[in-house]
């Protein structure tokens, strides 16, 4: 099935949720230690066409303690929504759900078979 490309609305939402949830996490305000002591790099925020439903990929150092850590910010996500909703002013505030952003693993899944003997020779014989 074909996604269609978000809209701009979709894309300056995201962005401003994005910064949004950033700040909360820089700010510390949380109650869970485990988040306050990991350091979270959000990557990527898409936002349904409605902009009731956003989604937050995100990764810790080294993929250290990542299940805990969406546990946590699962749990905290009240906070989260406050935030949002005092900051944006949107119709709705969107309800968030967290998840481990799999695209370094994919790209490493990648460059393996790249380097792969196999997969080397074909390559070079298709460059010549």
């Amino acid at each position: 099935m074909l996604q269609k490309e978000p809209s701009q609305r979709q894309l300056r939402v995201a962005q401003e949720v994005k910064r949004v949830i950033t700040s909360v996490l820089e700010k510390g305000n949380l109650r869970s230690e485990e988040i306050r002591q990991s350091l979270i790099t959000v990557t990527e925020v898409r936002v349904s066409p409605d902009l009731k439903y956003v989604t937050v990929y995100i990764m810790t150092l080294n993929g250290k303690n990542l299940g805990l850590v969406l546990e946590m910010l699962t749990a905290e996500k009240g906070v989260f929504k406050k935030e949002i909703a005092t900051k944006l002013r949107l119709r709705y505030t969107p309800d968030i759900t967290f998840r481990a952003d799999d695209t370094f693993a994919e790209v490493d899944r990648i460059e393996k078979l790249l380097k792969h003997p196999k997969v080397a020779r074909d390559l070079q014989k298709s460059e010549e």
